[in-house]
């Protein structure tokens, strides 16, 4: 079961860069501004931004430096054509494609945030922290409250039934 937890954690990380990379614009639950009826208006994030398009968003919630953004839109551009590689890669399988997809992004991820200095990479480890807590909260069943170490977690991930009938 910790091996299933930690294949959850790993592919909530992979689903967490990009949205990083996005900005604090998903992470602000009360906003609500340009959202649409989308609660989870973030989805359509994921694929179609440009490294130039997550640069720009970086610097808004990071206060990047120059060096900074063009050291970061490089790790990004490599990681897209790495990305794009393994998609474009038919040979294996698909676990195994989406393993090295996950590396690929926690690499991404650690590379970027190597880039920050300590204040900047508190707040990129928060938004993170709180990333990882809303993907588990969608993938760990709906509305179960305490989604910590409590109920073994979710062995059936696919199947979001009704809460248990305990509080």
């Amino acid at each position: 079961m910790s091996s299933r937890r930690k294949v959850l954690t790993i592919f909530a990380v992979l689903l967490a860069v990009p949205f990083l990379l996005t900005g604090a614009r998903a992470a602000q639950p009360q906003g609500g501004g340009g959202g649409g009826p989308r609660p989870e208006g973030g989805r359509r994030g994921m694929g179609p931004m440009s490294p130039d398009e997550r640069v720009k968003q970086m610097t808004k919630d990071f206060d990047l430096t120059a060096d900074q953004q063009t050291k970061i839109k490089q790790i990004l551009v490599d990681s897209q054509k790495k990305m794009d590689d393994l998609r474009d890669d038919s040979s294996g399988d698909r676990q195994d494609r989406r393993g090295k997809m996950m590396k690929l992004m926690q690499d991404t991820n650690a590379q970027v945030r190597d880039q920050f200095d300590d204040k900047q990479k508190e707040k990129f480890d928060k938004m993170e922290q709180e990333r990882m807590q809303r993907m588990q909260g969608r993938r760990g069943g709906m509305g179960g409250p305490g989604g910590d170490n409590q109920g073994g977690g979710n062995p059936g991930g696919d199947n979001p039934g009704p809460p248990p009938p305990q509080n």
